[in-house]
């Protein structure tokens, strides 16, 4: 273990989805196996992917799998804001892994008083430096948003608060590489520039030195050393914390496999439910909101979502809930998790306006389930086992929902305490509130054995695999980063 205590660094970019929640996993993992006790630090999130703590608490998937990285925890101090749109405009705030209410972007940004959160989220990351070194915080969007930066409290207000070296993360790949950092640094105070260490270009296609003279171009632009050119890579899986990368995976069935259409909500939640499933060898994963693609697959899944009376409506209105009883009178198989659950009943209730104005739709109608949503969330992370299996198996509630059965309980699992969970109509037809149930190989077996013998390729250990890959990314950049220069800024 190394003891010497390390300054925190901080990665923010030039704008979204350029790459930081990744480049901020990769160097969790490269200070873990250098000796030191990192943690990740992402002061406020937006996203419909969320994870649950042991103590039942919420914070963004990315968070966790950073977490994961680093080989400890995850814990709200992680991640103390979370944000989760409800719809265009508003979304479900939770502080400290709690729901505090939902907000409109207006409300939130402008009319409440953001000072109170900011102090609220310089405690959380206090409470984690006194525990963790080095701090690896992630920026969020953008750090030149004028209109916004004062009330910032995710970006480089948070960077000074933690004294934190600072690294921009620009991605080559969208083009525009120069305008977008050489502006992005321009429209800096001369404050915020004093926290600039470095830059880092990611999503590099081809030999890097090529880009040589860029890199001095760059550096002579805006003063800052470019300390790393990441390449562009396709064969190290680490989630995403962006839906925007679910765009790669709006493929069609294929024959010689086995087809699995995820259908392909407005407000889709935890996305990251069918990761280990899409690397089945035997599996083509993709997601749709085109009936035709659904009436070819073999296996349908309605996944959760965080509006999930909303999102019902409009797969009403576009044919695709036409398309899935299609599918489920045909014989294939129809599953549903969380609120595609709830979707799969009968009737979804709403008579305290947790979602919105509609108080009632009817269901998909295939399981005997009524839904009435919930105020209060259920957060609980789980130890189940899956129908008539003894293995013990893993997974996670986040739901707003009291999911009710009509007539004989039929479990789809059964936990640790004796709650069930679910209704299993038969091995082609349930429904479960578990996220993370995909990731356990009883299950993905089940899943699958209808539709082929083959059986999966040895035996498949989904952590193991995650580890891998976190070592492969750490390697990656320690060979495209000045890794001595990093070390260099941090150093108190």
């Amino acid at each position: 273990m190394n003891s010497k205590p390390l300054r925190p660094i901080m990665f923010v970019g030039t704008g979204s989805d350029v790459g930081k929640s990744v480049i901020t996993a990769g160097f969790c993992r490269i200070f873990k196996q250098d000796g030191y006790t990192p943690a990740p630090f992402k002061a406020q999130n937006m996203s419909l992917n969320s994870y649950v703590t042991i103590d039942g608490l919420e914070l963004g998937r990315a968070q966790a799998v950073q977490a994961e990285a680093a080989g400890i925890p995850c814990h709200t101090d992680m991640n103390p804001v979370l944000l989760k749109p409800t719809s265009d405009k508003s979304s479900q705030v939770i502080l400290n892994g709690k729901p505090v209410g939902n907000q409109s972007a207006y409300e939130y940004f402008m009319a409440n008083d953001r000072r109170e959160l900011f102090a609220s989220v310089k405690e959380a990351f206090d409470r984690l430096s006194a525990k963790y070194s080095p701090i690896v915080m992630e920026g969020a969007g953008s750090i030149s948003e004028l209109n916004l930066k004062h009330r910032d409290i995710t970006n480089l207000r948070m960077a000074a608060h933690a004294g934190a070296a600072t690294y921009l993360v620009g991605d080559i790949d969208k083009g525009g590489v120069f305008g977008s950092v050489y502006g992005t640094i321009a429209l800096l105070t001369e404050e915020e520039k004093a926290c600039m260490k470095g830059i880092i270009i990611n999503k590099f296609r081809g030999d890097g030195r090529l880009f040589e003279d860029g890199k001095r171009m760059l550096e002579d632009l805006t003063g800052l050393p470019v300390v790393g050119i990441l390449p562009y890579f396709r064969d190290i899986h680490i989630e995403q914390e962006d839906s925007v990368s679910l765009e790669s995976k709006y493929k069609s069935a294929v024959e010689g496999k086995i087809n699995v259409a995820v259908i392909l909500l407005k407000r889709l939640s935890n996305f990251t439910d069918f990761d280990r499933l899409e690397r089945d060898h035997r599996v083509n994963l993709f997601y749709t909101n085109d009936p035709e693609e659904v009436s070819k697959a073999e296996i349908v899944i309605v996944p959760g979502s965080k509006n999930t009376i909303a999102d019902m409506l409009s797969i009403k209105n576009n044919g695709l809930a036409r398309a899935i009883l299609e599918v489920h009178k045909r014989g294939k198989t129809v599953i549903g998790i969380c609120g595609g659950y709830q979707m799969l009943g009968e009737t979804i209730e709403d008579p305290y306006h947790v979602e919105g104005e509609i108080e009632s739709i009817p269901g998909l109608g295939i399981l005997p389930v009524s839904t009435i949503l919930q105020s209060e969330k259920t957060t609980l992370q789980c130890d189940f086992t899956f129908r008539e299996s003894s293995e013990v198996n893993l997974g996670y509630e986040i739901h707003m929902g009291e999911t009710k059965i009509s007539g004989k309980e039929s479990p789809v699992a059964v936990f640790a305490d004796g709650r069930k969970d679910g209704y299993f109509l038969d091995a082609k037809t349930w429904g479960t509130y578990l996220h993370g149930i995909l990731d356990n190989d009883v299950v993905i077996e089940n899943l699958l054995t209808p539709y082929t013998s083959e059986l999966a390729e040895g035996y498949y250990n989904f952590q193991e695999f995650k580890d891998q890959q976190y070592d492969r990314l750490a390697d990656l950049i320690r060979e495209n980063v000045d890794m001595v220069q990093i070390y260099r800024s941090l150093q108190f």
